[in-house]
């Protein structure tokens, strides 16, 4: 795999605040998030990348997105292994190369899920040791690990609120997932309050 793309991947992966999540699909066919994609399923990954390079889109263009369209609500996006070829196609095909069959085959051995959701508040570290849990049917889903911002990031409007912005980036295996249920992702900043958002994991590639 690439170095550049390699980093890229790396870099991904208050008050109670509830977001019903309006998941943007990558536009693939498929009706759930594939564990185990076909050569059909990659092929057309790897071709929608290609394509989205053509048209100049950027790969944080391409990515499968849910919550707010505002730049100062709760955010996020997912990481599949299907979104994560059309991202890597992209990149490349940018950069006038092609994925090997290296490159697939690292995307494809991932056993986690990549969540990376934005969050606000109103102290410089307020994202600090925060935690994040996955919600099917009742069931609580706990991550492999998560990182966050240390330091959050000045807001447009500081230093009114929500003064500050920081990441926090969960990975859950996905041999704990239904790939096909209702889901509610949950953010727990350590200073308090939730951050939540409803998921159909059906919609997504």
């Amino acid at each position: 795999m690439t170095r550049g793309w390699r980093q890229r991947l790396c870099s991904l992966g208050m008050q109670t605040v509830v977001a019903c999540a309006c998941v943007v699909s990558s536009g693939l066919s498929a009706r759930a998030i594939e564990l185990t994609p076909t050569r059909e399923h990659i092929q057309a990954a790897i071709e929608r990348g290609k394509a989205a390079a053509q048209q100049r889109l950027s790969p944080d263009q391409l990515h499968t997105s849910f919550g707010a369209n505002d730049d100062l609500k709760p955010h996020g996006f997912i990481m599949t292994k299907l979104g994560s070829l059309v991202v890597m196609a992209n990149h490349l095909s940018l950069r006038s190369m092609t994925p090997s069959e290296q490159d697939i085959a690292q995307v494809l051995e991932n056993p986690n899920l990549l969540v990376n959701i934005v969050i606000y508040g109103d102290r410089l570290n307020f994202a600090m040791d925060s935690y994040v849990v996955l919600e099917q049917g009742g069931r609580s889903i706990k991550p492999v690990n998560v990182r966050f911002d240390a330091r959050g990031d000045r807001t447009s409007v500081w230093p009114q609120q929500p003064a500050y912005r920081a990441k926090v980036i969960a990975q859950f295996p996905y041999a704990d997932l239904d790939p096909r249920a209702k889901t509610k992702l949950m953010v727990f900043p350590s200073g308090g309050g939730e951050v939540s958002f409803d998921l159909d994991f059906s919609q997504i590639d």
